[in-house]
C-alpha cells in the first residue's frame, strides 16, 4: 500500500498494489500492521455499506460529537463517488477547510478520514456501492450533521443532487 498525506491535515489517500492475471485482480484493502506502521487508526468495530441507486445521489455532511468522533475509512466497491470532507476540528491549521476526492471502483483507492472530520458523498454513477471502515460504533445521541451547502464551506459537488435525505436537508449549518 501507498499512503499519500492530502492537503488538510491527517487525511490520507491510500492507494492499493493491485495483483492482475488472467482471472482478474486482488488487492489488499486493509492490514492492521500495515496501517500502524504508517501511524493510522487500525482498530474498525464497525463495517458499514452504503447502496445507492441514482447518480447525484448526497449523503452528508455526517459527524459524531466527542468523545464518539470517527475515523473512517472509505472506499467504493461500485460506481464512483466525489467524496468531501470538512476539517472541523477546532485548533487545527486546517479548519473549516474542505476537499472533494473521486474514488471508484476503477481506481483500487481508499480515503482515510481522521476523528474530527464531517464527512459527505455524492455518486457519480448509478447503483453506487461504498463501503466504510469505523473506528468507532455508531452512538445515535452522538450523530449529528450539518448542511450539504453551508456558506461557510467552500464544498465542491460536482453534479446536480438528485437525491438527498430530509434529515439531511434539514440540517442546520455548523455552529448554528
Amino acid at each position: 500500500m501507498n499512503f499519500t498525506p492530502l492537503s488538510l491535515d491527517g487525511l490520507v489517500l491510500i492507494e492499493q498494489r493491485l495483483m492482475s492475471d488472467e482471472r482478474g485482480a486482488f488487492a489488499r484493502s486493509f492490514c492492521e500492521d500495515t496501517f500502524h506502521e504508517a501511524g493510522l487508526h487500525a482498530d474498525y468495530p464497525q463495517h458499514n455499506h452504503s447502496f445507492n441507486t441514482r447518480a447525484g445521489t448526497v449523503r452528508g455532511m455526517h459527524y459524531q460529537h466527542a468523545p464518539h468522533e470517527e475515523v473512517k475509512l472509505v472506499q467504493v466497491l461500485r460506481g464512483a463517488i466525489a467524496d468531501v470532507v470538512v476539517d472541523i476540528r477546532k485548533g487545527s491549521e486546517t479548519f473549516g477547510q474542505s476537499l472533494t476526492v473521486e474514488l471508484s471502483q476503477d481506481e483500487a483507492t481508499a480515503l482515510y478520514i481522521p476523528a474530527g472530520f464531517a464527512h459527505g458523498f455524492q455518486t457519480l454513477a448509478d447503483d453506487t456501492l461504498v463501503t466504510y471502515l469505523m473506528g468507532s460504533r455508531f452512538v445515535p445521541d452522538a450523530n449529528t450533521g450539518f448542511r450539504w451547502n453551508d456558506p461557510a464551506f467552500d464544498i465542491f459537488w460536482p453534479r446536480e443532487i438528485s437525491v438527498i435525505s430530509d434529515k439531511d436537508l434539514a440540517y442546520p449549518n455548523f455552529g448554528s
